[in-house]
């Protein structure tokens, strides 16, 4: 999936990033492997990014980062590829802009 992502070859990272999401979560709905199931996610905006969806993509970016357990260094590794290709996009859009802002919080906050 993220092989695919990096490549840009998006049909196929969303194919591998959907059956992720589809059978990463848990009977009570958790999900088992909250970062696989991040990059997911951040594969997914990637794909929707390129696609010309940027809301789909800030989206499914804000929910990567909203995960409730993760490594905050490969997490922010994935999604400041997701900024750079949403930058590179769309640059002047305000929810660009938002985005990057959030990560860079996250990036400085207190513990990261």
């Amino acid at each position: 999936m993220d092989a695919y992502r990096v490549l840009g070859a998006n049909d196929r990272a969303a194919a591998h990033a959907t059956e992720v999401l589809r059978t990463g979560r848990g009977p009570d709905g958790e999900d088992l492997a909250p970062m696989r199931m991040a990059e997911a996610r951040i594969t997914l905006a990637a794909v929707a990014a390129r696609a010309g969806e940027l809301e789909e993509a800030v989206q499914r970016g804000q929910d990567a980062l909203h995960a409730d357990r993760k490594c905050l260094p490969s997490l922010l590794l994935v999604a400041d590829e997701l900024r750079q290709e949403i930058s590179e996009r769309y640059p002047a859009d305000q929810m660009t802009r938002n985005f990057s802002e959030q990560l860079h919080e996250l990036r400085h906050a207190p513990g990261s």
